[in-house]
């Protein structure tokens, strides 16, 4: 063994000792003996790291170069698209790098950045996250979907450019039909794209102030049509919290029939929303957990970091899903613990991850944070100890200690 990991507290409870060589894990036991490097988790939580499924690397850090909201309006949208021309493949990197160490440093070690693909941008941005990628293989695996923000049928390059992403390797395909002339057509393409490549999907979806129009029956009804359950995925879905509990019970029954999973990003949600309303503003987050509970998978996710969507952020997906705990008024012990398992277990299911989780023959990809419980880590906000990718030390965070008198 290269490593031994001692007294760790599984989810579930038992402590125990991981044992790993060669980047996997090869014992789970307690009292390992083997003569290898050792740490002591001292009976804290480990978990085989944070997944993130939704992520905007290519834009964050932009907040200090666009134009300024416009009274209660914040067209993020326009605002962003207004400053793409400025992207050089080396901007992006640096500014994706520094957010990607945040989160890092926050226990993340799956991710799925989604990347926009359009004329003002082209492929530079792919092209420096795809660099991203490679680099920092030695603490996180990151995958790239691609997405067309500014419209598809619309914007004939987009297309094209997400062609050439497709070829070049990406798995997962979005889309934004909130932001095309011609939603449906919009949608329907991004199907027979996925189709003809082979690739996941992982929409923009339902953003909005009232249940009207919503796309999420075209997005099931096409899942169910090309039996795509399990690899399709929508993110805010900001309607679905303006539904009554009926409607939207029902509506999650058609969601997990389809096998669609639901991506929630609060931050990006509470700060979008509602600003039609200049008082008791609706806060347009979809209650993840209620989902859950109707048999729909659901992560939680930052989405933006430092732009327009969301001019705050620190890449602490605990922070966040916390902060989902807040507004949807979740404080029971077991819907806390759920809310992990959409950091975690939940969100490697909507990545289709085959190796993620502490078991034996896994990668030896494990985050112990400084709780002794996943609902004390949602609650309280805990922070990492130690991270470990395939083995190796990669994150240490000390905790803060008082100098008394």
């Amino acid at each position: 063994m290269d490593l031994i990991i001692r007294n760790a507290r599984l989810a579930a409870g038992p402590v125990v000792d991981f044992g790993t060589a060669n980047g996997k894990i090869v014992a789970i036991e307690p009292n390992l003996s083997a003569d290898a490097r050792q740490y002591h988790a001292e009976g804290n939580l480990a978990c085989a790291g944070l997944v993130e499924t939704h992520i905007h690397l290519d834009k964050s850090r932009i907040i200090d170069r666009c134009p300024p909201e416009d009274g209660r309006n914040a067209n993020a949208v326009p605002r962003v698209a207004a400053v793409k021309s400025s992207f050089t493949e080396q901007d992006v990197y640096h500014r994706a790098s520094t957010t990607l160490e945040a989160c890092i440093k926050h226990g993340t070690q799956r991710m799925r950045a989604h990347t926009e693909l359009d004329a003002g941008v082209e492929m530079r941005s792919f092209d420096a996250l795809e660099k991203l990628r490679r680099d920092y293989a030695w603490a996180i695996d990151i995958e790239l979907c691609v997405f067309p923000q500014e419209g598809l049928t619309n914007n004939p390059s987009s297309d094209q450019l997400l062609v050439q992403a497709l070829r070049r390797g990406a798995r997962v395909i979005g889309a934004a039909p909130n932001y095309d002339p011609d939603k449906s057509a919009h949608i329907h393409r991004i199907f027979d794209l996925a189709r003809d490549y082979d690739a996941d999907i992982d929409m923009h979806l339902d953003s909005g102030n009232s249940p009207a129009d919503m796309d999420i029956h075209l997005v099931c009804e096409l899942t169910r049509k090309y039996r795509l359950g399990g690899r399709v995925a929508v993110g805010h879905g900001c309607k679905y919290s303006t539904l009554p509990p009926a409607d939207l019970r029902t509506l999650a029954a058609e969601i997990a029939d389809a096998g669609v999973a639901v991506s929630v990003l609060p931050a990006t949600d509470l700060y979008m929303m509602g600003r039609d309303q200049d008082h008791s503003v609706r806060r347009g987050v979809a209650d993840a957990n209620l989902l859950v509970e109707h048999g729909v998978n659901c992560s939680i996710s930052s989405n933006n970091i430092l732009n327009p969507f969301t001019p705050l952020g620190d890449g602490n997906l605990v922070r966040i899903a916390n902060m989902q705990a807040n507004v949807c008024q979740v404080g029971e012990p077991h819907r806390l613990r759920e809310c992990f398992a959409m950091l975690t277990d939940r969100s490697a299911r909507i990545m289709n991850l085959p190796d993620y989780g502490i078991a034996i023959g896994n990668p030896a990809d494990i985050v112990v944070f400084d709780a002794i419980s996943p609902e004390q880590v949602i609650a309280e906000v805990k922070a990492p100890l130690v991270a470990f990718k395939r083995g190796t030390l990669t994150v240490t965070r000390p905790r803060a200690e008082l100098h008394r008198p």
